[in-house]
């Protein structure tokens, strides 16, 4: 039975970019708690942007490493499984996130073991067990915001994707691809700033805890959009190298079936 259903390839096709879907959504929330600097990180001094009053520069979450090519994948689903795959892998994706974190917050209440805590002051690190509980031990508003911002992103990705291809039909996949990822992004970019941090900071806050004001939230955000919205163009034409591969290896018969089915489905 497993053989059969594995040997049968638009299933096959469905495993393998669930399985690579989830798992990027998941390395992106664990890897987030991180924040880089984009210029540093290419070698040059960071960029001075006045933006409301800020003065900001592109110091950005690890994560966004990732959700860029989650959004493509939703995209190449979106294609060849319609909406209701889509839904599927991303309600599942968030299931299986939430779990993760619950997972992680039981992991931060074991007690340490003595040896642990020193274990790595030879690296500069003179307590271990609060380092790890630093990295995975992130704030609830923080795990709310990005939970809420990554379904709500898919939803609406998956929405304009089916409205643009309604009117271009097979023509134009950059149109629909990258489109509805410019859209959906900049819709999830300012509901996790939103809740993780303009409400999170007011709600968490103790009496001298910095707490964001409004025009910093807006100006963050437009920061963290100008990223998203330059990597989904570049990334456009992995969309069409992806998009050949399947078409290949599902044959153009199949692939056409399994395109019109996501279309009527949706």
């Amino acid at each position: 039975m497993i053989h059969t259903i594995i040997k049968n390839r638009p299933t096959r096709l469905f495993i393998i970019l669930a399985g690579f879907f989830i798992a990027n959504a998941l390395i992106a929330e664990i890897i987030g708690v991180k924040i880089f600097s984009l210029e540093k990180t290419l070698g040059f001094d960071p960029l001075h942007l006045h933006l409301l009053g800020n003065d900001l520069s592109f110091n950005l979450t690890a994560g966004v490493l990732l959700w860029p090519v989650v959004f493509i994948m939703t995209d190449i689903i979106n294609e060849y499984y319609g909406m209701r795959g889509v839904r599927f892998l991303s309600w599942l994706a968030a299931g299986l996130i939430a779990f993760a974190f619950i997972i992680f917050v039981g992991a931060v209440s074991l007690s340490p073991a003595d040896f642990f805590i020193t274990s790595k002051q030879g690296s500069g690190v003179p307590d271990m067990s609060k380092a790890y509980n630093s990295v995975l031990g992130q704030g609830g508003f923080i795990i709310i915001g990005s939970l809420t911002a990554f379904i709500i992103g898919q939803l609406v990705d998956v929405y304009f994707f089916h409205k643009i291809k309604k009117a271009t039909g097979e023509k134009k996949i950059w149109l629909r691809a990258t489109g509805s990822t410019l859209i959906s992004q900049f819709i999830d970019s300012f509901i996790v700033l939103f809740i993780a941090f303009y409400i999170g900071t007011r709600v968490n806050a103790s009496k001298d805890d910095f707490v964001w004001p409004f025009k910093l939230f807006i100006a963050v955000g437009i920061v963290n959009y100008i990223y998203k919205f330059t990597v989904a163009i570049l990334l456009t034409p992995v969309i069409y190298l992806v998009h050949n591969l399947i078409e290949k290896y599902l044959g153009p018969e199949k692939a056409a079936e399994m395109k019109a089915a996501a279309m009527k489905d949706s």
